[in-house]
């Protein structure tokens, strides 16, 4: 390109005597024929398309046409004849110049910002899916141990579709991850992108996973529990509840950490081990054991591991709430003087079934360190689980000198009281009479 032109293309000022008519511009300046008169044109073009404005000075004319600008210069991609034949017919003053498309494009800083255009446009096609490909359910995923991406692959496809999956693992096989490393589980919500769940799973975000329990009696329906809600299995469990190791470190043994596993609501990650849970409920329940609760358990003579034992014993006596702290004053009452706690419900567990609606004298007799109707004092470990509000209960027994009570006959499931044994024996049998009435045996 001649010299004045690039002058032309890279300032858009010309002479001023180029702004007169065309035949006395090409007089004049004979190299100003490389700038022609618009003309049709019979394939689509690349040219710069230039005007003189009222100042004299010539610019890029600037149309709909798609173009590109390459510094100051406007390049028009597509240029088709129709669109020049009305520009020829009613617009004057127009120009095309052709330009040296090679020799511009030289230029390192058009190089850069192309390919950077280019390389934008691409990744953008190609990420495109990865972003705004979206989840229409929610679902929570497994990350198994062993789990390779292929396995992982088949459960997200099933979950969300073919393209959620397949963009999942693409980039978890291009970020060279070991699926086995993403042990947890992994909640997708609807409208997750497939990359939101892939950064999840390649940084260990897991989603907690809410675990509430109550109602449990045993060490082993706590275990299978666990075993229903987290990777560790009821096996795992129990064995971790019943090593030296892990027990005394939590100061206490593998009968009364029962004691330290309150019902409540609380949040575990799924791949949790059974020691770091087994440390969380023992932090929640020192933290529950304030100052004020343990003084109150020193003044009834008693461990917290004790009022949780007594507490459990009461839930299991009474299912009505407001009646538990007079069975525990009662139950405290019987400790204070040196009788026997004479629980049924200690019996039911030292046999080990719960669904007994009578107590016999048979049963009674049966040899267990639980059976508080042979042995003197509270049992080795709580009976149940009990709850919080129970052991409050215990705590603030409220004071009455009954030792002795009875079911009463209309098992509307509350109790009559006693100081008198001769009047217990007499409630008991109106209560055995009411049970033969029944039926039940």
């Amino acid at each position: 390109m001649p010299n004045h032109l690039r002058q032309v293309a890279r300032t858009g000022h010309f002479s001023h005597r180029l702004s007169t008519d065309y035949q006395q511009r090409n007089e004049k300046h004979p190299k100003a024929h490389q700038i022609k008169k618009l003309t049709p044109v019979k394939k689509f073009t690349k040219k710069i398309l230039l005007h003189f404005n009222n100042h004299n000075q010539l610019q890029p004319t600037h149309l709909t046409t798609p173009c590109v600008k390459l510094g100051k210069l406007y390049l028009f991609i597509l240029f088709p004849k129709y669109t020049l034949n009305i520009l020829s017919n009613f617009v004057p003053n127009f120009y095309i110049m052709e330009i040296d498309i090679k020799s511009y494009l030289k230029k390192p800083l058009v190089w850069v910002i192309s390919a950077a255009i280019i390389i934008l446009i691409t990744i953008t096609c190609v990420l495109y899916p990865y972003f705004c490909s979206k989840a229409e359910i929610s679902k929570t995923v497994y990350v198994y141990p062993k789990m390779n991406v292929e396995m992982l692959n088949d459960s997200l496809n099933a979950y969300f579709g073919d393209s959620f999956g397949n963009h999942v693992s693409n980039i978890l096989s291009m970020k060279g991850v070991d699926v086995a490393t993403c042990i947890g589980a992994y909640k997708v919500t609807i409208g997750d992108s497939p990359i939101s769940l892939a950064r999840r799973l390649i940084n260990g975000r897991q989603t907690p996973i809410k675990f509430t329990f109550n109602n449990l009696r045993t060490k082993e329906q706590f275990a299978e529990r666990v075993g229903e809600k987290f990777l560790i299995s009821k096996a795992e469990m129990l064995n971790a509840l019943e090593k030296d190791s892990i027990t005394k470190a939590m100061g206490c043994d593998s009968l009364t950490i029962v004691a330290l596993l309150m019902p409540d609501s609380y949040e575990f990650y799924w791949s949790v081990t059974p020691a770091k849970m087994l440390n969380a409920f023992k932090k929640y329940h020192d933290k529950w054991w304030t100052t004020e609760r343990i003084s109150k358990a020193k003044a009834l003579g008693l461990t917290p591991f004790e009022v949780t034992t007594l507490a459990s014993i009461v839930e299991e006596e009474t299912s009505k709430s407001d009646e538990r702290g007079k069975v525990a004053r009662l139950y405290l009452n019987r400790l204070a003087k040196g009788m026997l706690l004479q629980a049924d419900p200690t019996v039911k567990f030292a046999i080990g079934d719960f669904s007994i609606k009578r107590v016999t004298k048979e049963h009674l007799r049966v040899q267990s360190p639980y059976n508080t109707y042979v042995n003197a004092g509270l049992p080795p470990s709580p009976i149940r689980f009990p709850e919080k509000s129970t052991i409050d209960a215990v705590l603030n027994a409220p004071a009455h000198d009954y030792t002795f009570m009875c079911a009463k006959e209309d098992f509307s499931g509350y109790h009559n009281y006693t100081t008198s044994f001769s009047v217990h024996l007499a409630n008991a049998r109106i209560y055995q009479a009411a049970l033969n009435a029944r039926g039940i045996k």
